[in-house]
């Protein structure tokens, strides 16, 4: 017998599962037209904030590992977004930067993202107060995460 709080339909785990898949959705409907997927538009993001960063501190600003960062790089390399260069002084240390397609492409790309959020009539203040919670939330569970293996050691 099932209650209804443990139903999977109730279950905010779930509705952010789904949530999550449907923001990459909507965000590939702006992106296909750059030949971009969502988490190169991430890796994007980064470098247009920071460039000139390590794969290290990448992958700690989108909370990747380096297995999986380290084709993503190589794909959006290939396509002509970033160079990626081993330093002089350490060799098993890896610097990204952003071309001058990557640097020129982000108004372009910034501006199709607007455009795709303004054309659902997303509501910004219901969307500003969505972020800060889910935020507070990631906050919250990184932090239980992080106590947890800690206790483990």
């Amino acid at each position: 017998m099932q209650t209804d709080h443990i139903r999977l339909a109730n279950q905010l785990c779930f509705s952010v599962y789904n949530t999550s898949r449907l923001f990459t959705k909507f965000y590939q409907r702006a992106l296909s037209d750059f030949g971009l997927t969502y988490s190169q538009y991430l890796v994007l993001m980064a470098l247009w904030e920071e460039d000139g960063q390590t794969l290290h501190q990448i992958g700690d600003a989108l909370y990747l590992e380096s297995n999986t960062l380290t084709p993503l790089l190589r794909r959006m390399e290939d396509a002509g977004w970033l160079t990626r260069e081993k330093s002089a002084h350490d060799r098993r240390q890896l610097t990204v930067h952003l071309t001058a397609e990557g640097q020129e492409s982000q108004g372009p790309i910034q501006q199709a993202i607007a455009e795709c959020i303004g054309k659902e009539h997303l509501d910004i203040d219901q969307y500003n107060d969505t972020q800060e919670t889910i935020s507070q939330l990631e906050t919250a569970l990184r932090t239980l995460l992080t106590d947890e293996s800690k206790m483990e050691e």
